[in-house]
C-alpha cells in the first residue's frame, strides 16, 4: 500500500521543516535512509543507559544536585535533538534517493514504537521520583507514559482504520519541550524542577496537566474525527465495527494486565523497582504495536490476542496472588530480559524476511544479487 501521512501541525510546518530541508543537503547520497532511522535510535538507547548508570532509581534528581553531572544533560539535549532530526528527514532522505520502501516504512514506525517510552523513561530522570517534598511519584510516571503510548497507538489505530498516518501535533511539540527541559536542567541544574512555578503547581505538574489535556481533549477526538469522516466518505479499510476495533483488544488487555500488577503487587514492585518496570512496559507495548503496524501496511488481520499476554497474564496471577513471595523482583528482571530479548529478535527476522522479499539491503542501497 502507498505511504500517506499528514502533517498539519504549525511548529513542524512552519519552523522545523525549513530545517529539515537544510540539514538534509548535507546527507551523502549514498548512506541508506534506515541507517538514518537506526543511528537516531541508537543515539537515544545509548543516552538512556547513560542517565539509567548515574540514576538507576530516579532519585538522583531530588536528593542531592550534581549526582548526575551536567553534561549528561547536555548530552541529553543533543541527542534528543539528533534523533528527533534524523526521524523527520530519513523519509525525505528515502525519497531524495528514491529507496521509498515499505521496509522503510516498518523500520520507521517500529523504531518510533520503541523510542517513544524510551524518551518519556530517561526524561522522569529529569524531575525525580517523589520524596515526600518534591518530584513525581512512581504511579504518576506509569500513567503519564501509559497516556503516551496510547496516544501513539491511536494514530496508528487510525492508521488501520483510514489508510492514512495523521502526524499527532504532540510529537513535534514534545520534542522541542524535551529539548528545552534538557537545556533547562543544564543551565540551571535540577532544582529548577523543585520550585513551584505557578499558583503553587511544579513544572512537571504543569506537564502532566498539558499532557493529559493535550490527550484526552485534542489527540483522540482528532482521532475519532478522522475515522468518522472516512466513515462517511467511505473510505474505511474496514466495514465492520469488530474489525476497526480489533487492533485496539490486545494494547487495551495488556493495559490492564500491567495495571493489575502495579495496583496489587504485594512487594510494591512499581516502587521497587520502576526502571526495570517502566522499561518493560514499553517494550511490550512496542511489540503488540508493530504487528498492528505490520497488519495495517500488508493488509491482514491482527490476532485478537498476541502471544505475549498469555506468559504476561501467568507473571502478574503469581505475582498478585503470591506465589512468587519474595521472588518478584527477580521474576520482574528475567520476564523483562526475555521481552526484551524476543522482541529484538522479532525485529531482526522481520528486517530480514522483509529485505528478502524485496530484495534490497537494510543498512545499504545496493541491490540484492538474486540467488
Amino acid at each position: 500500500s502507498q505511504y500517506s501521512a499528514v502533517d498539519t501541525n504549525p511548529l513542524s510546518v512552519y519552523i522545523m521543516q525549513p530545517i529539515w530541508n537544510k540539514i538534509i543537503k548535507i546527507v551523502p547520497l549514498w548512506i541508506a535512509p534506515n541507517l538514518l532511522t537506526f543511528s537516531g535510535f541508537v543515539m537515544i538507547l545509548f543516552n538512556y543507559f547513560l542517565i539509567s548508570f548515574y540514576d538507576w532509581d530516579y532519585t538522583a534528581s531530588g536528593t542531592s544536585p550534581g549526582l548526575v553531572p551536567t553534561w549528561v544533560w547536555l548530552f541529553s539535549a543533543f541527542t534528543t535533538f539528533g534523533a528527533y532530526a534524523l526521524d523527520s528527514i530519513d523519509g525525505k532522505h528515502a525519497r531524495r534517493t528514491q529507496s521509498s520502501t515499505p521496509l522503510g516504512e516498518l523500520f520507521d514506525h517500529g523504531l518510533d514504537s520503541w523510542a517513544t517510552s524510551i524518551f518519556v523513561v530517561s526524561f522522569f530522570s529529569v524531575c525525580s521520583r517523589d520524596n515526600g517534598k518534591t518530584g513525581v511519584s512512581v504511579y504518576t510516571m506509569y500513567m503519564y507514559l501509559s497516556i503516551v503510548l496510547f496516544n501513539f497507538m491511536c494514530s496508528h489505530w487510525e492508521k488501520y482504520n483510514t489508510g492514512v498516518l495523521f502526524l499527532p501535533w504532540g510529537y513535534d511539540i514534545s520534542q522541542v519541550v524535551l529539548i528545552a527541559a534538557y537545556l533547562l536542567t543544564s543551565a540551571l541544574g535540577v532544582e529548577v524542577w523543585q520550585k513551584p512555578l505557578l499558583l503553587g503547581y511544579y513544572i512537571t505538574d504543569i506537564l502532566v496537566i498539558l499532557l493529559i489535556g493535550f490527550s484526552l481533549f485534542l489527540s483522540f477526538p482528532q482521532t475519532l474525527y478522522n475515522i468518522h469522516r472516512a466513515h462517511l466518505k467511505k473510505t474505511l479499510k474496514n466495514d465492520s465495527l469488530y474489525e476497526g476495533l480489533l487492533p485496539l483488544v490486545s494494547p487495551l488487555l495488556l493495559f490492564v494486565l500491567l495495571t493489575v500488577w502495579v495496583v496489587l503487587s504485594p512487594s510494591n514492585i512499581l516502587a521497587k523497582q520502576p526502571r526495570l518496570f517502566l522499561w518493560m512496559v514499553g517494550v511490550a507495548f512496542s511489540n503488540v504495536i508493530c504487528k498492528v503496524i505490520i497488519c495495517q501496511m500488508s493488509g491482514t488481520r491482527p490476532e485478537l490476542f498476541h502471544w505475549f499476554l498469555f506468559p504476561l497474564a501467568l507473571v502478574v496471577y503469581a505475582a498478585i496472588s503470591g506465589l512468587l513471595g519474595g521472588m518478584e523482583e527477580a521474576v520482574l528482571a528475567m520476564f523483562t530480559a526475555l521481552v526484551t530479548a524476543a522482541h529484538v529478535h522479532f525485529g531482526v527476522c522481520v528486517g530480514r524476511q522483509l529485505s528478502e522479499h524485496l530484495n534490497i539491503y537494510i543498512f545499504s542501497l545496493k541491490k540484492r544479487v538474486q540467488e
